[in-house]
């Protein structure tokens, strides 16, 4: 636990950080899984229309800093391979 006035301040902070950044993070997470669950089942033309939520959830997922942007490309990267193949 912590003692100074000062730690205890950033412990509040931090859980509140915390609920922010797994909302983002599981947003993200199930795009992913629903333009998996697409490419998949071989129904490319809904997985094109899901790519504009799916690129915009990685990229706020970067800039809030919940993922590195070298994860985030490398996750685009894969994703959009995946509906070419």
């Amino acid at each position: 636990m912590p003692i100074t006035k000062g730690a205890k301040k950033a412990l509040r902070a931090s859980k509140k950080k915390r609920v922010f950044n797994l909302k983002r993070k599981n947003e993200m997470q199930s795009v992913i899984k629903e333009y998996k669950k697409l490419v998949s089942e071989k129904k490319n033309d809904e997985a094109k229309k899901l790519l504009p939520a799916l690129q915009k959830a990685i990229d706020k997922a970067k800039k809030k800093g919940i993922i590195k942007g070298n994860n985030a490309s490398r996750k685009k990267s894969r994703l959009m391979k995946k509906l070419k193949v």
